[in-house]
């Protein structure tokens, strides 16, 4: 059987879309062995297990700093790896922490195909400061791999700034189109509304996002104070600038429009989307932004900015709207423009769905990569 071998920071369960696409690819290509190494950070997580269609390794004693040491940890436990496995391909799951060990490996091991993964949607300014003290050594982890893969055009462009010659693929995240459909959402609506005590009159704005500055979440909520209609914001995940946020609705009066619903599992998102009437994510920076793709798959219209990945599937008008970074009353513009004008609403909603059914489909995508995969090797 071929093996790959993924260096991928972090994995299950931590949940992010790099993480998804590993676990929607992997279990697509049963004639691929997939080992993984990761980084422990929780001491209850086993150092071995098996989720999916991947073997998962991981490294560290179960602290963050498990994450700062990952580079050497995981390239440690790679060579044991290969002297039992004798990997095809070596896969790094972004050009970070996974692109230096998965550089180390390479070093260590020319033969062996290399394969960079590009998922980051951290602004440049943002990689800039954390990479400038050691540039050299970063830009081989661009100039290095036997072949790029990047889920973006947005990242083509860093691929290329950092110095790769070589092709590169776009190959962007995708959608479980049966797990993300409100057709086959066997619940209530009601019953759920109920729980979070939404009223038959409120419309639902909804954002799923890890709470983290450059999701613009904080933006979303300053929306609120000029939205003129009874309505109800879902925030649904988790991250260090909760306290932050949730200081800012109370600041701004906004406790009872407000709701922070914290990390709801993967397999119970779409319910969540079917409730709503619109999906909002402001974003400053972004890789591509799996969870707009959801969103439209359950039928929403969806409301981003024209940053990073985000344009390669928002068509202004078409397939969803595009409103101002950093501008609040921007946001609450576009927000009201979908709710109040229903033949836009219908459009957003039709074309959204068709983009996600006709390329962004998973079963699409692991053909792609398993294209890819047996080119390399």
């Amino acid at each position: 059987m071929k093996k790959i071998l993924i260096f991928s920071t972090t994995y299950f369960p931590f949940v992010g879309g790099a993480e998804i696409a590993v676990k929607e690819i992997t279990q697509r290509l049963p004639d691929w062995q997939f080992d993984l190494i990761t980084a422990k950070i929780q001491p209850d997580l086993a150092n071995f297990e098996k989720i999916g269609n991947v073997n998962v390794y991981r490294v560290g004693k179960g602290c963050i700093l498990d994450k700062y040491l990952f580079p050497w940890l995981a390239y440690f436990k790679a060579k044991k790896l290969h002297k039992r496995a004798n990997y095809q391909i070596v896969q790094a799951i972004m050009a970070f922490y996974a692109g230096l060990a998965a550089l180390f490996f390479k070093k260590k091991y020319p033969k062996v195909k290399y394969l960079l993964t590009m998922q980051s949607g951290d602004s440049d300014f943002f990689i800039w400061i954390r990479t400038w003290f050691w540039y050299p050594l970063y830009k081989k982890i661009y100039t290095r791999p036997d072949y790029i893969q990047a889920i973006s055009r947005f990242l083509i462009k860093r691929a290329r700034k950092y110095g790769y010659k070589r092709k590169i693929e776009i190959i962007p995240n995708g959608v479980d189109l049966n797990k993300f459909s409100i057709s086959n959402s066997e619940f209530s609506i009601q019953n759920l509304k109920n729980k979070l005590e939404i009223k038959k009159n409120e419309k639902v704005i909804i954002t799923v996002s890890r709470l983290a500055k450059k999701n613009g979440v904080s933006d979303l909520i300053k929306a609120g104070q000029y939205l003129d209609f009874p309505f109800k914001i879902l925030i649904i995940g988790i991250g260090e600038e909760e306290r932050k946020l949730k200081k800012l609705v109370s600041k701004l009066n906004l406790q009872d429009k407000i709701l922070f619903l914290g990390q709801i599992p993967y397999q119970d998102l779409s319910k969540y989307y079917a409730l709503a009437h619109v999906f909002v994510r402001p974003s400053l920076s972004e890789g591509l932004g799996n969870v707009f793709l959801e969103a439209m798959a359950c039928g929403l219209p969806v409301i981003g900015t024209p940053i990073g990945g985000i344009p390669d599937f928002l068509e202004d008008g078409e397939t969803g709207l595009f409103c101002e970074t950093r501008n609040s009353q921007s946001i609450a513009q576009k927000i009201r423009q979908v709710l109040n004008n229903e033949q836009l609403e219908k459009t957003l909603t039709k074309n959204g769905l068709k983009l996600v059914q006709e390329k962004y489909d998973w079963n699409l995508i692991a053909k792609k990569m398993n294209k890819i995969f047996k080119n390399l090797i």
